[in-house]
């Protein structure tokens, strides 16, 4: 079973709705929350000062854009999430992700990782959080996981 990139992307637009629920309960409940405590938090893991999308900073960024009035669609997602793998495909980690389906669950699990702050597995998705790494350019000195 493969999963395609598309299919990846509704997954993370349903995710980001998921969240977007969460939020807006908390939000609800204490009112304030979203511009004080959210999104600054959100701002950092979404690594927004970086122009390339990285695997990793996707998920957040997903999340971030859905705070806004216009979310971000599917067709933008799977653009992005493209522009995320084809800068790393040149990894056995980051190609995998589109061809055994263990693989491509793994990939999902370590983007809703790190959407969530969740601990992710290392043994399953450790490559491909360190392949998501190590798509940015060496001498990106603006980097926050570099620091």
């Amino acid at each position: 079973m493969t999963i395609s990139v598309e299919q990846l992307a509704e997954l993370l637009a349903g995710i980001a709705r998921s969240q977007q629920a969460i939020i807006d309960a908390i939000e609800s409940e204490s009112g304030g929350f979203r511009s004080t405590h959210l999104l600054p938090k959100l701002n950092t893991a979404a690594n927004m000062r970086l122009a390339n999308v990285r695997l990793m900073d996707l998920p957040s960024r997903v999340l971030l854009r859905s705070q806004g009035r216009v979310p971000m669609d599917v067709a933008t997602i799977a653009r992005d999430l493209t522009l995320a793998l084809g800068a790393s495909a040149s990894t056995p980690a980051a190609a995998a992700v589109s061809t055994p389906a263990t693989a491509a669950v793994a990939s999902v699990a370590a983007v809703a990782g790190v959407a969530t702050g969740a601990v992710v597995a290392a043994a399953a998705t450790g490559a491909v959080v360190a392949a998501a790494a190590t798509s940015a350019p060496a001498d990106d000195d603006l980097d926050f996981f570099e620091t």
